[in-house]
């Protein structure tokens, strides 16, 4: 685990590096929030090379299934089809098929298809103990041939090693994702508020809005890995970086500040910090009410950013009306303001078992390092490839992110994304439980433990 941190550090450091430009072009811009022009030719530091596909060979399919619908991920959804686009020019002779699903629905599904060894040619896996079980099973090809070669040093450096089993990297990310709290800042002028620095100043927002009859805070709890990210926040505000990477690695979750952090968790609930009958609105249906200015926070992960900065489908007015602010300290905390939940957000994988698995690793190079080109311009999304965006204009909410960034002390890793499978699925599960008041925040713990020390 102590790998793990050290790779999160350098993942930092390098991006810090490679989007430092960004800070510099707004300032010089005077970019006032307006989304910039989708372009395929946006310029960019590295560009793709043409695979050597089999162009005068027989027609072939591949199957592809990601996890970014139309309604919900408008610029994800837009990217890929055009990316499948894109890459008909260089490979005439392949058709990518494509399957969507909602986020749960891809997990459950993936899980199934697996099972009868039926993947699809090419598709999106998560990091470290999820990508476990699939790379035991043989499900997922190596793709390390692929760094070594066309892809070789286009990465931030310590992203593709998240997706690495038994020295084999199994995945090629495209995402880098942190976790800030959105707020609405006409609800907060309104109520003479500002953007909280401790927990205390936190309640107290909670307490002001609530008493006005105004919803503090959005949370999706139906899908539980929404409900994870407060308590992640808090165990890593009262116990510091280093609590919930060594309480995994230890198969322990017996630390006081673990504790702390769960009965923390409901204190917020007794307040009602949260909207109404949280634990069983979905994530879209959570986001939606800050969409619509029904709450005043929402604490979701920078794949969000497209819907607040790009998104052509969401009014400017709501737009301008968005900030962002870091999770609060806790007074005697060990966890600092600049560390962050987060880590590489989805790779894609190519199936060890597809028929046409060569063909599906160019399309996959190629798909990465278009992602990169295009993802920031023309979908507000952080690649986890190398792109030089200093000649790109990006809305200011973007460019605060980025400089946040490159100002991260530590990047502590989603804990269901950190835990096998079946300790994660119960992490979630009592995550929901925890806030939904069903179980006590010793217990709490005592079922984390044991779902660790099974080990699966």
């Amino acid at each position: 685990m102590k790998k793990k941190a050290l790779t999160a550090s350098t993942m930092l450091l390098s991006l810090s590096l490679v989007l430092a430009a960004c800070g510099g072009s707004n300032n010089n811009n005077g970019n006032n929030g307006a989304s910039p022009a989708a372009s395929p030719s946006a310029p960019a530091a590295e560009s793709s090379e043409a695979p050597a596909s089999e162009a005068s060979g027989e027609p072939i399919t591949l199957n592809m299934m990601h996890l970014w619908p139309e309604g919900s991920s408008l610029q994800q959804f837009k990217l890929v089809n055009q990316i499948i686009e894109e890459y008909k020019s260089v490979a005439p002779n392949v058709t990518i098929k494509t399957e969507v699903l909602e986020n749960e629905q891809y997990k459950d599904k993936i899980s199934v298809l697996s099972s009868s060894n039926e993947l699809p040619d090419v598709g999106l896996t998560w990091a470290a103990g999820f990508l476990e079980p699939y790379v035991k099973g043989n499900r997922f090809a190596p793709l390390d041939d692929l760094l070594q070669g066309e892809l070789k040093d286009k990465f931030v450096p310590g992203t593709p090693e998240a997706y690495s089993s038994g020295g084999k990297v199994y995945g090629l990310p495209l995402e880098l994702n942190i976790v800030p709290i959105y707020y609405n800042k006409e609800i907060f002028a309104n109520n003479n508020l500002q953007p909280p620095q401790t927990l205390d100043d936190l309640k107290n927002i909670i307490k002001t809005l609530s008493d006005k009859g105004i919803t503090p805070i959005t949370l999706g709890g139906k899908d539980a890995w929404t409900v994870s990210f407060w308590y992640m926040y808090l165990a890593e505000r009262f116990g510091g970086t280093e609590l919930l990477d060594q309480s995994v690695a230890n198969n322990t979750f017996n630390d006081p500040a673990l504790l702390e952090a769960a009965k923390a968790s409901q204190e917020l609930v007794d307040m009602n910090a949260f909207i109404k009958g949280f634990n069983g609105l979905s994530n879209d249906e959570a986001k939606a009410e800050f969409a619509s200015e029904q709450a005043a926070m929402y604490a979701m992960g920078t794949w969000e950013v497209p819907n607040y900065t790009t998104n052509p489908d969401v009014p400017q007015e709501f737009k301008d009306k968005v900030g962002f602010f870091k999770f609060p300290t806790v007074t005697g905390g060990k966890g600092g303001v600049n560390d962050w939940v987060g880590g590489p957000g989805v790779g894609l994988y190519v199936s060890e078992s597809s028929p046409h698995k060569e063909e599906a690793k160019k399309f996959v190079s190629f798909f990465v390092q278009k992602w990169g080109e295009h993802s920031v311009v023309d979908a507000g999304v952080i690649p986890a490839t190398k792109v030089d965006t200093s000649k790109i204009n990006l809305p200011p909410l973007f460019i605060e992110l980025l400089n946040e960034l490159n100002n991260a002390n530590n990047l502590t890793l989603f804990l269901d994304v950190q835990m096998k499978p079946v300790a994660a699925d119960e992490h979630k599960k009592l995550a929901q439980a925890l806030y939904g008041k069903s179980i006590s925040p010793e217990d709490f713990l005592k079922k984390h433990e044991e779902a660790l020390k099974a080990g699966k």
